[in-house]
Parts: structure tokens; C-alpha cells; sequence
């Protein structure tokens, strides 16, 4: 090989993967535009039960795993998945979506006047078949709510879609939660410092 060839092939740097977020949610879309990554979404219909003898942190990781493991077959060996999914836990009790109004409701009765957790879990799921699972953690305290603060929530937002039947960045966050231990960016849907710690080894990002 010709000198100057080697020399331009020791000098260019690894192509980065294309980064590629599952999810459906527009706020860990907004985290990632936030963070200044260029990104491509795919969205597929994931069933999202889990075992029933994981308990907080791990049934975070599974759901994130399991997500990403539904997508893996398309994936292209320069592609990096990202999955996510985030529970509320109260004590040992997860609070996934709900159902319907009545058990948001319920969801919201149980949750003020007290202290909960929220994790993320996350899945980055390279195309030649590395793969990082991790979870992140956040403490929320709840002030007491009225029966009518919490119905006005649930008739006027959108908690249907929202573990634990709430999201802190509307209007309830501003009025109930008095405190947060951990990052807000968790309990948003995306540990983004987390994240970009892993996208910064796998050599998916650098500045």
C-alpha cells in the first residue's frame, strides 16, 4: 500500500452509527433534539408486560431490553437503537399506564401526599450486536392533593399516556411535586446524562 493511502487510512476516523430512537414519546424526542443529536424514529407495536418477579429497577431494564430486542432483526450494522421505558413505583407496586380516567384517578389518590420512585430504563442496541442496559433513579415527592386538583388533572391533561398517570413537566408537576432527588430528566422519560455517557463510549457522539 502506498504511503499516503496508509496514512489516510490510520487518519479517518470510524464512521459513527446512525442513531435510532423507538419510541413514540415526544418528549424523549425533544431531549434528544435538545441534546443536539441527529436521530431517525421507528415505531412498532411492543407488548409491554413483564415477569412477575422483577421489581423496580428490573422491570425498567426488561421492558427497555425487551423493546429493543422486538427491533433487532431490522437493525443495520451501522444503526444504534435506542429504547426506553420508564415505571412509577410505589413501594414495590408499578404503576404503569392507566386503563382509563377512573384509574388515573386512583393512581394520582395513591401517589399525593407522599414520596415515590420513577425509574428509566434504557437499551442502546448496536447493529453488530453490542448492547448496554442500564436504569436510572428519581425520588418525587408529592404534596397532598384534593380530590378536585386531581380530577381537574386527569380531565384537562393527558395522563393516559404516562406511567403512573401523571408527567412532571405539566401542570401537576408545577403544583404537586415539592421535591426531586436525582435527575428531572429521568422522571421525564430519558436519564439523558446517563445516555450521553453511553453514546459518548460506544462512539456514537463526541464534541
Amino acid at each position: 500500500m502506498p504511503l499516503s493511502a496508509l496514512n489516510s487510512a490510520v487518519s479517518t476516523p470510524a464512521a459513527r452509527p446512525r442513531l435510532v430512537l423507538a419510541s413514540n414519546s415526544p418528549r424523549r424526542r425533544q431531549l434528544l433534539t435538545d441534546l443536539g443529536l441527529a436521530y431517525s424514529v421507528r415505531l412498532r407495536e411492543v407488548e409491554e408486560s413483564f415477569p412477575a418477579h422483577l421489581v423496580r429497577a428490573e422491570v425498567a431494564e426488561y421492558l427497555a431490553a425487551h423493546k429493543a430486542a422486538a427491533y433487532a432483526p431490522d437493525l443495520a450494522p451501522d444503526e444504534l437503537l435506542l429504547t426506553a421505558d420508564t415505571i412509577v413505583c410505589l413501594e414495590d407496586d408499578v404503576l404503569n399506564k392507566p386503563a382509563d380516567a377512573a384509574e388515573a384517578v386512583r393512581m394520582l389518590q395513591r401517589l399525593q401526599g407522599r414520596a415515590h420512585e420513577v425509574y428509566t430504563g434504557v437499551c442502546l442496541l448496536h447493529g453488530d450486536g453490542r448492547q448496554v442496559v442500564f436504569s436510572d433513579q428519581t425520588r418525587v415527592h408529592f404534596r397532598p392533593l384534593t380530590l378536585a386538583e386531581i380530577e381537574h388533572y386527569v380531565a384537562h391533561y393527558s395522563p393516559l399516556d404516562k406511567a403512573g398517570a401523571y408527567g412532571a413537566q405539566d401542570w401537576i408537576g408545577m403544583v404537586a411535586v415539592t421535591r426531586l432527588e436525582g435527575s428531572y430528566f429521568t422522571v421525564m422519560g430519558l436519564p439523558v446524562h446517563r445516555v450521553w455517557e453511553e453514546l459518548v463510549k460506544l462512539g456514537a457522539v463526541g464534541i
